[in-house]
């Protein structure tokens, strides 16, 4: 039963105290022999790990940066990239409406050079003629050109069809 008591009133800030020394002084030892060690020029696999990782560490920043500067130079050239392709889809739709505008004036002409050597023409024809202008008239609009060469032809193939009208 003294034992018991004994141990109740132990004192527990001096095993506190106690306890922080001892830890303390592990520690003191632990870096003396480090010291030594490294002193002496040996490699603990403790030390070999923490230079491990820290090279890997290093390794792995270094990556990082390549990536992001390869990242960077990717994204320049993909600017260039899409200004390239916006010029060449600008320079594709050019072509593509001077065509148009190439072809619907070229029916146009035709047709009125046909009506004006006497050659016969079908009421379709002319139909189609008209609304060939008018999707020429369209294009020119909305391209912000000036239409010029196919007023007096279109003019001879409204009299043609209005004749035709008239004549049934």
């Amino acid at each position: 039963m003294d034992a018991i008591q004994e141990l109740t009133q132990i004192n527990f800030v001096y095993v506190f105290i106690s306890v922080f020394v001892i830890l303390v002084g592990i520690k003191a030892i632990v870096s003396l022999f480090e010291w030594v060690i490294d002193k002496l020029g040996l490699e603990t696999k403790w030390m070999r790990k923490r230079r491990e990782e820290h090279d890997l560490l290093i390794h792995t920043s270094q990556n990082l940066i390549a990536l992001q500067e390869q990242h960077a130079e990717d994204i320049k050239k993909s600017d260039e990239y899409d200004i390239e392709m916006r010029e060449d889809i600008k320079k594709l739709t050019e072509l593509f409406v001077d065509k148009q505008i190439n072809d619907y004036r070229w029916e146009i002409i035709n047709l009125a050079d046909k009506i004006a050597g006497g050659k016969t023409v079908s009421k379709e024809c002319l139909r189609h003629a008209i609304s060939t202008y008018e999707k020429y008239e369209k294009i020119i609009i909305e391209n912000g050109l000036v239409n010029g060469e196919v007023e007096i032809s279109i003019e001879i193939i409204k009299e043609n069809y209005q004749q035709k009208l008239k004549s049934g």
